[in-house]
């Protein structure tokens, strides 16, 4: 609701500006809230699960202080060096829209305490309407700014970081719901038998003891995202011999396919948050069989959504990027077809690390994610650099990543947990993937029946693209023209 017009807006030289912008924020946003927020809802779920209020207050109190003072940190680092942070990434026009996003980091922060709070009672309520309130606040102001930013002829970078800005707001009123939902709906009452919470300093050591290795895992992910834009934006210039502005279309091309490539996961990640409390609760109980279907029906609902989605993205490509980005680069369909595919591999590992986390083993993810994340920024490394692949190699780097975590994630699945307390594939992949198979065959079949009896009115989208290779030497990708030249 917000990328998509947003991409229309900016262009892809405008989008290329604000995604990098993006991909700094995402590394501060998961060094702040990635494991800390899981942490702190498996340990009020465990005091929930174990009847002691007094322990849920003192250490919502901690967690609370906690992530404030980590916003405060990263907010300020964003604020005070945004240009040094944008010429990481060999996109210094980025430096506006990281300045202008930097608040945003600090309310997320403290969001998230409150979100953890109520997701640790099994209340994912307010985690929703203030998510919805937080998509709205950013649609309204950001698209806003944006569109009267370009309409008074502002450069790309002030355009996207107004853009931007919308972020920002929409972490605001994010806030300040979750404040006044706290305190309307989880008032201190008088106890006649209270119970002896922990230390705080206990609380904090258990908090960070959970967290940390969380958000190592979570925040090696982003940063080797952040070192792959960079390897991107320079592999392209410096090495496929492309200009600036040429690196920048196609970064900007690649972002868009991404907002499309990240519909599948974000279905998935509200079911990803339910799960951790839920298995802990279990676990609190030693329940290990309960926690084993969980996990499975987790997977079965996440095998259910992703897949198709991902099988869907990847068949319809053409009509999906050409439909909602009408005017981009011509290297959009190619790009969502390798990245519907590799969706799947991102939605199951989230479901596979949330399992890893709940049952007390999220160390086990950092391997994952650390071999996942440099598999990626090493095919991207040699791929890219390929004037034929340019940036085609970078879903392909995605893919190979998210497949090899899936594949660790597993074994240790297998290796940790007894039979019938963990997750049995054989009995929920099969039917899922036969049947999006089908789907997938008969979505494509039909689209292009139909566009073959229309005789094609309008359907110049559908073209094949042809190989073009330029003066310079280097292969691009166009449209065949029609005996009109169009």
């Amino acid at each position: 609701i917000y990328k998509i017009p947003l991409g229309n807006i900016l262009g892809d030289k405008g989008y290329a500006y604000f995604y990098s912008t993006y991909s700094v924020y995402n590394v501060f946003l998961t060094l702040a809230t990635a494991g800390l927020p899981v942490a702190l809802s498996r340990m009020i779920a465990e005091a929930h699960e174990q009847g002691r209020p007094m322990q849920i207050r003192r250490t919502f109190s901690v967690a609370w202080w906690t992530f404030a003072v980590i916003g405060v940190v990263s907010s300020a680092i964003m604020f005070l060096f945004p240009q040094e942070l944008a010429a990481l990434l060999n996109r210094p026009e980025a430096a506006q829209g990281i300045y202008a996003i930097s608040p945003a980091i600090l309310f997320v922060c403290v969001v998230s305490a409150y979100r953890g709070y109520c997701q640790g009672c099994k209340n994912m309520t307010p985690t929703t309407i203030g998510q919805v309130l937080e998509v709205l606040v950013k649609v309204l102001v950001g698209l806003a700014l944006a569109v009267m930013f370009v309409k008074n002829g502002c450069n790309p970078e002030k355009s996207s970081a107004g853009a931007v800005f919308g972020v920002t707001m929409g972490g605001l009123a994010a806030l300040f719901f979750m404040v006044i939902y706290k305190k309307r709906r989880y008032r201190d009452k008088p106890m006649s038998n209270p119970d002896t919470p922990d230390s705080r300093g206990s609380i904090l050591k258990n908090l960070l003891r959970i967290g940390i290795p969380i958000t190592i895992g979570a925040s090696g992910m982003s940063l080797m995202s952040l070192i792959d834009t960079a390897i991107i934006n320079d592999r392209l210039q410096h090495a496929a011999g492309y200009t600036a502005d040429q690196s920048a279309a196609l970064f900007g091309i690649f972002g868009k396919a991404q907002t499309i490539y990240n519909l599948p996961p974000a279905f998935v990640t509200p079911l990803v948050i339910s799960v951790v409390p839920s298995i802990a609760a279990c676990m609190a109980r030693r329940d290990h069989r309960g926690a084993g279907r969980i996990a499975e029906d987790s997977l079965r609902i996440t095998l259910d959504i992703c897949m198709p989605m991902g099988i869907g993205l990847a068949v319809l490509a053409n009509p999906i990027m050409n439909v909602l980005y009408p005017q981009s680069h011509e290297a959009g369909p190619g790009l969502l077809t390798m990245m519907g595919i590799a969706s799947f591999f991102v939605c199951f590992s989230l479901v596979q690390n949330a399992v890893l986390q709940a049952h007390g083993d999220e160390k086990l993810t950092i391997y994952s994610i650390f071999a996942g994340g440099i598999i990626k920024v090493v095919t991207d490394w040699v791929l890219v650099a390929i004037p034929s692949l340019n940036i085609y190699g970078a879903p392909i780097g995605t893919f190979l990543c998210y497949l090899v975590m899936c594949a660790m994630n597993q074994g240790f699945i297998n290796s940790r947990y007894e039979q019938g307390c963990r997750p049995r594939l054989w009995n929920i992949v099969p039917k899922p993937f036969i049947s999006s198979l089908v789907m997938g065959a008969a979505a494509w079949l039909s689209y292009a029946g139909l566009s073959r009896l229309f005789g094609g009115a309008d359907m110049g989208r559908l073209k094949i693209y042809h190989r073009r290779r330029s003066d310079s030497g280097h292969y691009s990708r166009g449209y065949e023209p029609d005996s009109q030249g169009r």
